[in-house]
């Protein structure tokens, strides 16, 4: 009879720290996991036997998949930049929205300045530039740093 509990009782356990659900990142990746919640463009997990938080941006990832009924729920599309006109593509992430995302390049300029534009005008046009610059490269995520100079700093990223 010990024996019986015994065993039901790891056959419980096992159940109850096994990993529920499996994430597929977009570069073809599959990560067993924990899945916790998503949120502000977050993914927050956690792995087998960890009781750490971690998160990914929904941008990496293109499905979740629960383990247990079979349920597959799709995340983000895969975004495909092929040339210079594929601008409107790019995505303008802020820095924290890029974990699980692969750092490619950086680009530093002038921020763009017309006479009689303001602030708000100005920095879209700086950002029209950086997504410009980075759709002719190939890069279909970018963040953006401004300097106080009127200088910006901007970062790539690709799956």
């Amino acid at each position: 009879m010990k024996t019986l509990y015994f065993t039901l009782a790891v056959l419980f356990a096992n159940v109850a720290i096994s990993q529920t659900h499996q994430i597929a990142k977009h570069n073809g990746e599959q990560m067993d996991v924990n899945f916790i919640k998503s949120e502000n463009d977050l993914i927050y997990y956690s792995l087998n036997g960890s009781a750490e938080e971690m998160k990914i941006s929904k941008y990496a990832v293109s499905q979740v998949t629960n383990k247990q009924t079979n349920q597959t729920q799709k995340v983000s599309d895969r975004v495909e930049v092929v040339s210079k006109s594929d601008y409107n593509k790019v995505q303008v992430l802020s820095q924290d929205k890029t974990v699980g995302l692969k750092k490619v390049a950086n680009f530093e300029g002038v921020s763009v300045k017309t006479k009689g534009e303001g602030p708000l005008g100005q920095q879209k046009q700086t950002a029209m530039l950086i997504k410009t610059k980075s759709a002719l490269k190939g890069y279909p995520f970018v963040s953006i740093v401004e300097k106080d100079n009127g200088k910006y700093e901007a970062v790539a990223y690709v799956y």
